[in-house]
């Protein structure tokens, strides 16, 4: 079977949970890979065949998206020409991790899509959402990389198609410690800004890693440092607690490594303020900024805050392999001329009802 894997490159999450996936299934198929997108900081080790400018959004530096960067810097000819141009046609199957080049290619063709990405199982009906409901930011994140199926991770199983998040190797493998430091991973804001707001709280060793600031610097108890995909495994791993935005990944291997946990996630970013509503869910506390008013929240967090009991089993390959063969099935309907759409759901539910049972 050749496949297509495409996955955007916009923040690390995509790419830690590509670490895990892709060596999988390089073993079970022909596999091509594609890449859209900046923002990243991590390097796959793997061989890109495409690379693509993408669709990205650039953070700003007050908590939120800098949407005067982001479409700047978008390239929306270039985008529909790569689009168009992209041969998802020569494979059989194309796998999205929220990647919005080829999911339109396969659109414009009219060829299947699977989208395997957190960001499925955070539009599954059965997931939590803010009781303010942000239409564009919804509108936004159903169309960005339209899929014909969805499969996806969260924090939680909240339906058959969810399933728990993919721990990169390196996480899996490093035994958790406590050193007494705060690991603080804050994109959107400025070094200056979590300088000001953390200085509150002088009897507190922060680490804060930067992407903003190339240079390593100390301010009193706060130490700010590039961002480096080891430094930060290690510092995380050694922590007492970890204060992040409310993205995926980081939240979910602190969670996987027994750290108390406090997010604040990004303004007007539907996706995280659905993050941010079901990981309040399980008990982890949620600040809307880092404001004044917010920063008791914070002090409370410190000295009585604790880690979220969870489980998060290692089950990438049973995942690819239940979607690998319901794609198969899905080829041999079409072959005895079976209508499509009605006999896919029943292939995705009977195979993850396995799976599960």
């Amino acid at each position: 079977m050749k496949v297509l894997y495409a996955i955007q490159g916009t923040g690390n999450g995509h790419l830690a949970r590509a670490l895990e996936i892709v060596p999988i299934l390089k073993r079970k198929c022909q596999l091509d890979i594609l890449v859209s997108g900046c923002q990243a900081d991590l390097v796959l080790p793997f061989k890109v065949k495409y690379k693509c400018h993408g669709l990205s959004f650039v953070f700003g530096k007050k908590g939120g998206v800098d949407f005067v960067k982001t479409f700047s810097q978008l390239e929306t000819r270039a985008f529909y020409d790569q689009a168009r141009k992209l041969p998802v046609e020569e494979y059989d199957l194309v796998i999205s991790d929220f990647e919005p080049i080829s999911a339109w290619a396969c659109y414009f063709k009219e060829k299947p899509c699977l989208a395997l990405s957190h960001q499925s199982a955070v539009m599954d009906p059965a997931a939590p959402h803010p009781i303010k409901e942000d239409r564009l930011g919804k509108l936004i994140l159903q169309n960005y990389a339209p899929a014909t199926a969805h499969y996806g991770f969260h924090f939680q199983r909240f339906s058959p198609t969810t399933f728990t998040p993919v721990i990169r190797s390196q996480v899996r493998e490093i035994q958790p410690t406590n050193q007494g430091h705060y690991t603080v991973y804050l994109p959107a804001y400025a070094d200056e800004l979590l300088l000001k707001k953390l200085s509150k709280f002088p009897d507190v060793n922060w680490e804060v890693f930067s992407k903003h600031n190339q240079t390593p610097l100390r301010q009193g108890n706060i130490e700010i440092k590039p961002i480096n995909n080891e430094a930060f495994i290690q510092s995380m791993a050694s922590s007492t607690g970890v204060l992040c935005g409310a993205g995926f990944e980081t939240p979910a291997e602190a969670l996987y490594l027994q750290k108390k946990l406090l997010v604040v996630p990004m303004k007007r970013q539907y996706e995280q303020h659905c993050n941010a509503t079901a990981l309040a869910s399980m008990g982890v506390p949620v600040v809307k900024s880092l404001k004044s008013r917010n920063l008791p929240i914070i002090e409370e967090w410190l000295r009585y805050g604790e880690a979220i009991p969870v489980e998060y089993p290692d089950e990438t390959e049973q995942i690819l392999d239940l979607i690998l063969t319901a794609h198969y099935q899905e080829k041999e309907m079409k072959k005895a001329k079976v209508p499509f759409r009605q006999k896919w759901r029943n292939v995705a539910f009977q195979s993850f009802r396995a799976f599960f049972v």
